[in-house]
């Protein structure tokens, strides 16, 4: 089966070869670019955020709400991470302490993907 020529990068000032999508290696589109951060998705500074966490974590001690797995040993391990228990799609509250919860690392990921999952049936589900 034959193969397309090569073509140029799409960025208009550049003539060199596409590498990937139509782009040479230069002008390739930074990974997560434009993303959002918590500040500005919850509406809330990230001082607010860091607040939050630390009252959360002298109420819960430490402790993952999910599986029970105390504060890291290890300095150097990553520590748990502040969690909506009820995701903000679903009609969980942005601040409130009652819907905070420290979550270990695996665990915040399993959850997360499964909530990422739930969001993207539901908004399929809308069109």
């Amino acid at each position: 089966m034959p193969l397309a020529p090569p073509s140029r990068c799409t960025d208009p000032e550049c003539h060199e070869i596409a590498t990937n999508r139509g782009r040479c290696d230069d002008h390739q589109p930074i990974p997560w670019a434009g993303r959002d951060d918590k500040a500005r998705r919850y509406g809330i500074s990230s001082g607010t955020w860091r607040t939050l966490k630390a009252r959360v974590s002298r109420r819960d001690h430490g402790c993952c709400y999910i599986c029970g797995d105390g504060p890291p040993d290890d300095p150097d391990e990553p520590g748990h991470q502040l969690d909506h228990i009820v995701p903000i799609f679903e009609g969980g509250a942005v601040d409130d302490l009652a819907n905070l919860g420290l979550a270990c690392v695996s665990c915040h990921e399993t959850k997360s993907k499964a909530e990422a999952l739930r969001a993207n049936q539901a908004r399929n589900s809308r069109r």
